[in-house]
């Protein structure tokens, strides 16, 4: 045989061992399990913290009693809106009940506006501010366990409801706990048989399971045996007899404009049906959140001998600096909160009507917080908290400062504000509340912000516009004047006009011409507000509310009062 032919042959032969060898390494591994182990990537952290399996990014400080957490944790995994004021150090933590205010280095604090002492004071650590565990607890319910081994820490919040498991086998059985859902992944633990888990999630045959000691990784779901569920008690919240009083019962509401004149407390003889009047009697004022008042006691006596509510009207001036001041710390919002308060005590008042106006941008999540540390004061004092809004648009001053899924959250009712679909200065007449245009803008709070619809009110307007068009040099010129039902009806019976009733705005219509100049009207009329009464009732909304009670009529009222029937 020569060279070239062995040559050949030993080739041929290290070729084959090399298949079978491979061929080997592809079944190992393909077949048999990954037998190497792995340390979890937070192995060495010092008091890593754990949400629902999962790592956090930051750590906690501390132990046991004196356990603290970080706020970032906090706000992702607890509450988004516990909020921190750097100027003041404060922290302020707000619940539909309660609200607390702490601050950095000091064991006093404020809830619900009354001094407390805390064991342990909220500190600032490596640029991070952390947080003591009992107040938490006690305002939101939350659960940890705490592992003395590994320090790792668990977060459990309020109604969190946990599955509970424990591996197969006797104590001396050995169960992989796995990094990912399958055998090829690198073993993280060797779990005994009898180890407690809590099973986060679950993967086709794998389950998502966490050690006490805070291993989280995945386990075949034939290796462990399903136990109890555990629920996370959810900390009581009855309603006030106040809100207890509006369920299931639809809130027609009428606005009185207080201006320089207080108004005849016997004008709400002409109320039929009405069941809350909101006197607009209070202004912040200033950039302390001083508050000012018109409040009148004979109207609240007038309204409760009626059997009306009165929810007095509280504005921001419609100024954007003032309200930036106003809103700005917690000793402002506080300022105006207590203020308003005591006003409400003062005049036996049923809620709190909350209108601003004319907001910045950036002030928008501080009239938000506002009204979060509100709540549970005056839930605190039986009353109901309700908060006016706009229909959704890009308006920077007048619409995009409300952040209505928050409200909506919060408040007891949202107030839809739901006309000036064809504003003073409008360039084109049109109606100031189009059927179709009103049904659009409850819709989008409804879908897009998640506000039940229990709690939304549909504002109408018993106002309309007289609008003016005239031509000069070959362009028209558009003005308009806002006039009560009474003045259209009378322009109707002095000019002996016929409206035209128009189907696609669901308004009756008419125009004339006065001194050559060509005037239009949409009429605010029992076809008008029957429209609106009924589309509260087909979408199942908390009620209906009318500006102003001095551009009302009887025909007005008698059609409102329906929202009840």
């Amino acid at each position: 045989m020569n060279r070239r032919s062995t040559a050949k042959r030993r080739f041929a032969i290290v070729l084959g061992l090399c298949l079978i060898a491979a061929g080997a390494y592809v079944t190992v591994t393909e077949l048999l399990p990954n037998p190497l182990h792995e340390k979890p990537d937070w192995n060495g952290l010092d008091k890593p913290i754990f949400a629902k399996g999962k790592l956090l990014e930051e750590s906690a400080a501390e132990s046991g009693e004196q356990l603290k957490l970080p706020l970032p944790v906090l706000q992702k995994t607890v509450d988004p809106n516990i909020r921190y004021e750097k100027g003041t150090q404060s922290l302020i933590l707000t619940t539909p009940a309660q609200v607390m205010h702490l601050q950095t280095g000091e064991t006093e604090a404020q809830l619900n506006n009354k001094q407390v002492q805390l064991r342990f004071a909220p500190e600032e650590k490596n640029k991070l501010l952390y947080m003591p565990i009992q107040p938490l607890k006690e305002m939101y319910g939350i659960a940890v366990h705490e592992d003395p081994e590994t320090g790792a820490v668990l977060l459990m919040k309020a109604g969190d409801t946990i599955q509970m498991a424990e591996v197969n086998g006797a104590a001396d059985s050995k169960t992989s706990l796995r990094k990912g859902p399958s055998k090829h992944e690198p073993i993280l633990a060797d779990m005994p048989g009898g180890t407690s888990l809590r099973v986060w999630d679950t993967e086709e045959s794998w389950y998502f399971v966490q050690m006490d000691n805070g291993y989280a990784g995945y386990v075949p779901k034939s290796k462990v045996t399903l136990g109890e569920k555990k629920t996370v008690d959810v900390l009581p919240e009855e309603p006030t007899p106040a809100q207890r009083s509006w369920e299931g019962k639809p809130v027609n509401l009428a606005w009185e404009a207080v201006y320089q004149k207080k108004p005849d407390p016997s004008v709400m003889d002409q109320l039929t049906g009405v069941n809350v009047v909101s006197p607009t009697w209070f202004s912040i004022i200033d950039g302390e959140g001083n508050v000012r008042s018109n409040a009148d006691t004979a109207y609240v006596t007038k309204a409760h001998a009626r059997g009306m509510d009165v929810w007095g009207l509280l504005n921001n001036s419609f100024d954007p600096d003032i309200t930036t001041s106003a809103m700005a710390t917690y000793e402002t919002r506080l300022n105006t909160i207590n203020q308003t308060l005591q006003f409400a005590k003062m005049y036996h008042l049923d809620g709190i009507n909350l209108d601003f106006e004319n907001v910045k941008t950036k002030d928008g999540e501080n009239v938000s917080q506002f009204v979060r540390e509100l709540k549970p004061l005056a839930r605190a004092m039986g009353l109901i908290v309700s908060v006016d809004v706009t229909p959704k648009s890009g308006s920077e001053m007048w619409s995009r400062f409300l952040d209505r899924r928050s409200l909506g959250e919060t408040a007891d009712f949202i107030v839809l504000m739901a006309y000036d679909e064809h504003w003073a200065s409008s360039p084109n007449a049109g109606s100031v509340s189009s059927l179709p245009w009103s049904e659009a803008a409850v819709r989008k709070i409804l879908e897009e912000d998640a506000v039940p619809s229990e709690k939304l009110i549909l504002a109408i307007p018993l106002y309309t516009r007289i609008w003016s068009e005239e031509v000069k040099d070959g362009k028209t010129k558009v003005s308009s004047k806002a006039v009560g039902m009474k003045t259209v009806n009378d322009i109707l019976t002095e000019k002996k006009l016929k409206p035209k009733y128009l189907e696609d705005v669901k308004q009756n219509y008419v125009e004339y011409k006065e001194d050559g100049v060509l005037k239009k009207i949409w009429i605010e009329d029992a076809t008008s507000l029957k429209e609106r009464v009924k589309l509260a009732k087909e979408l199942n909304l908390g009620g209906v509310a009318s500006w102003t009670r001095s551009f009302g009529t009887e025909e007005a009222w008698n059609v409102l009062k329906d929202i009840t029937s």
